[in-house]
């Protein structure tokens, strides 16, 4: 179990994960501020489907080796 916690904090905390923490952050400031503008709500639409879409893909890709498909 401790060992699960701490590869889960370390992928946290990889580049990708703390862009889009920050990008998160920025945009429910701007929100409560309602100051979002279009073309930061493009980037981070953007950003958000890339992160989803790539941990979306590794799961898969985990079930289909588990499985024997891949």
């Amino acid at each position: 179990m401790d060992r699960t916690i701490r590869k889960r904090l370390g992928n946290l905390l990889s580049v990708k994960s703390l862009v889009t923490l920050t990008l998160t952050g920025v945009f429910a400031y701007m929100a409560v501020a309602g100051t979002i503008s279009q073309d930061f709500m493009t980037v981070y639409a953007v950003v958000i489907a890339f992160y989803f879409g790539t941990q979306s893909q590794k799961v898969q890709d985990a079930l289909e080796g588990e499985n024997g498909n891949g």
